[in-house]
């Protein structure tokens, strides 16, 4: 109970319980690692809690990075964009040492989607733009060396925007939550991602198997649209590995997708969307993207179009894909049934892409090439990586070998 005698959304067991899960399963952390946590103020005792499960688990430190929505809105209502785009020297000294400490990181999603509602989407792209040029070399010189998770934890105007009528909106989506990350009262999640991320593995090493050198795509909403796949590139899912020093981890709490990156610049057709996307915390709705000769040549949306065409010309790439992700419809995620207006859960309910950055790692020996050597292999560059979701009820893909025979590989949105 509450001071007020409410009862609360969840206990402090279960809590405990996804905190654990997320440091020890999610980040996997070792002993004497440092954990770097983003997390926003609201939830502080949940900070709490994952600072000392990180501990627990043997962190040498936990460095803690707060984030604020409401305080984020004011920057954009009131600074200068010339103010807002500067990269002071502490925050890069600051991204400087993480390269040197490879910490864990852990990042606990709980924005409101409404934060930036109304912002000039001008003037988000521009900051986003100038800052994003500065500390990209640094991310990329993490990437595939460190370990990380992406998990969630519902704030009340997140809770209120998928569940407007409701009195008890954030005891819903704590519910959705945790169902979609294995976690209940009597279960051991560690063994129920155990099986998972197995179940997962079966499905990546058929798709490595088939050797595709395209995949083709259609429905009945408009999508037609075909794509390259890299020669030798891998499909991964679930569990990843931090070449560093050879620990697993599990990225994303929750996950259902095996992806990979396709050819840079080899698709032709039109990518329908099957929900909205939430973007710098605004809504993109009711959109599509044409292709062709593997850059995004037009699109349209009925919600968010300035915003949509700002997204795909944020850099060279940006227009270009980077991932191309399978999830079945009768995902957990997609099964409770409503908008989670977050993209770690809204991925997962279905199908998706992405444009932006692709992953380098899917290469044979990608971890240790620069972004410029992967790049002439066929992945993707940009300062963005932004998914959208084209997995409708009836879309087929078909798998195609490099002789031309076709496999099936969805049929009616699932596994064929």
């Amino acid at each position: 109970m509450n001071k007020k005698g409410k009862k609360m959304a969840i206990s402090k067991k279960l809590l405990e319980k996804y905190a654990d899960l997320i440091v020890r399963t999610g980040a996997n952390v070792r002993p004497g690692q440092t954990v770097q946590l983003v997390i926003a103020v609201e939830q502080h005792a949940f900070a709490e809690m994952i600072t000392e499960a990180c501990y627990r688990a043997g962190a040498k430190k936990v460095n803690i990075d707060w984030s604020c929505d409401a305080a984020s809105r004011l920057h954009y209502l009131y600074a200068d964009s010339a103010v807002l785009e500067t990269v002071l020297p502490w925050e890069e000294e600051k991204m400087r040492q993480m390269v040197k400490d490879l910490p864990c990181r852990i990042f606990i999603a709980s924005e409101d989607p409404d934060a930036m509602a109304g912002i000039d989407p001008h003037k988000l792209s521009a900051v986003m733009q100038s800052r994003a040029r500065v500390m990209k070399p640094y991310r990329d010189a993490v990437d595939g060396k460190h370990q990380w998770v992406i998990a969630a934890y519902p704030s009340e105007k997140w809770a209120k925007k998928c569940f407007p009528e409701a009195g008890d909106a954030v005891d819903r989506l704590w519910d959705a939550i945790l169902r979609t990350v294995r976690v209940n009262e009597e279960n051991d999640p560690v063994a129920e991602w155990k099986a998972h991320t197995d179940f997962l593995e079966t499905k990546i090493s058929w798709l490595n198997e088939q050797g595709f050198s395209s995949l083709r795509y259609s429905s009945a909403n408009g999508t037609d649209f075909t794509v390259d796949l890299i020669p030798g590139a891998r499909w991964s899912g679930a569990a990843d590995v931090n070449s560093a020093n050879g620990v697993s981890y599990i990225p994303n709490l929750p996950t259902e997708e095996v992806f990979t990156s396709p050819m840079a610049g080899k698709c032709e057709g039109t990518l329908v969307a099957v929900k909205p996307l939430s973007w710098n915390s605004q809504l993109i709705e009711d959109f599509s993207i044409t292709f062709k000769d593997g850059r995004a040549v037009s699109c349209r949306a009925g919600k968010g179009q300035e915003l949509l065409e700002k997204m795909l010309a944020m850099d060279e790439g940006a227009s270009r894909l980077g991932e191309v992700a399978l999830v079945p419809k009768d995902s957990p995620v997609n099964q409770c049934g409503f908008l989670f207006y977050e993209t770690l859960f809204d991925e997962n309910a279905c199908c998706h892409f992405a444009v932006g950055m692709g992953f380098k790692e899917v290469l044979p020996g990608g971890v240790d090439m620069t972004m410029e050597e992967a790049g002439r292999c066929g992945i993707n560059d940009s300062i963005i990586h932004v998914d959208f979701m084209v997995g409708a009820d009836d879309l087929s893909i078909d798998g195609i070998r490099p002789d031309g025979t076709s496999v099936p590989v969805f049929r009616n949105g699932t596994w064929a």
